[in-house]
């Protein structure tokens, strides 16, 4: 791949510990300067062969995240700030999808009507049969990519927009001009690994780190509007929940501060 973090790196062990250990530079948990751990330490830490180890610290040194210095070792890199991650304020949820909108470009991939899978007809209270509208969408900035979008609408709902006006607006605002009152959401947040399809979109490596995310948005009748299936690069993508203490002096507890501080957007 072309991209700086790409990795050519071959074998399923040597590729997990290219990812644990870029996951760890990218993190800061290795900081620019220091060193990483000898080949026969890393061999042992992980159980695998110095040959093994040393394939993944060449992926490495090939990504520009470390370099390989004669008489010191494996040293890491300073990493450029990246003007391309976007942060996601989960308790300032709609302002921040408009912000995002606006600061971001959309590739749409796929556009169709169909049955929807039964676990995502289900959460959206679809009769059996009924159809919707299915949608691919990749989200960029700077013509990078950093999220892919897969979305479920009712068929009844999506007529009203056609696949040139998602192309061009953000779903929420074409649901809004449907006259869909949108009353409330339920999000999970997860982890999982790219397969073929989604790491290809995302100019990642096969088995690389997303983060996962699914949310069901519902009108004031219950209803639900759109299931939406979201994989982000963690590299170009991060959550933001602000938290306020709450109770007594014998209970305090924090929990999710609404209308909290509004999201940068881009960070």
């Amino acid at each position: 791949m072309s991209q700086r973090h790409g990795s050519a790196v071959g074998g399923t062990k040597s590729h997990r510990i290219y990812l644990l250990l870029k996951d760890a530079i990218l993190s800061g948990r290795l900081s620019a300067g220091s060193k990483l751990p000898g080949e026969n330490k890393l061999a042992e830490q992980h159980g695998v062969s110095r040959v093994t180890v040393r394939r993944a610290i060449q992926a490495l040194d090939a990504a520009g995240l470390v370099r390989r210095q004669a008489g010191v070792g494996t040293v890491v890199l300073e990493q450029p700030l990246d003007a391309t991650v976007m942060t996601a304020s989960v308790s300032n949820l709609m302002p921040n999808m408009r912000k995002m909108s606006q600061a971001s470009q959309v590739r749409l991939l796929e556009f169709g009507y169909g049955p929807p899978p039964a676990p995502v007809g289900e959460r959206l209270g679809m009769a059996p049969g009924s159809r919707a509208q299915r949608s691919v969408r990749v989200r960029m900035i700077d013509e990078k990519p950093f999220s892919y979008l897969v979305t479920h609408v009712p068929e009844s709902i999506a007529l009203h927009y056609d696949e040139m006006d998602l192309a061009n607006t953000p779903l929420f605002e074409l649901l809004e001009r449907s006259g869909v009152k949108v009353d409330h959401a339920s999000q999970s947040i997860s982890a999982t690994l790219a397969g073929h399809e989604i790491a290809q979109a995302l100019e990642v490596s096969v088995g690389s780190p997303l983060i996962a995310l699914t949310r069901v948005v519902f009108d004031e009748q219950g209803l639900g509007v759109e299931h939406l299936e979201a994989f982000y690069r963690p590299d170009r993508y991060r959550f933001q929940i602000d938290l306020e203490r709450n109770g007594d002096d014998s209970s305090r507890y924090w929990e999710p501060r609404v209308g909290g501080a509004p999201a940068d957007g881009v960070s």
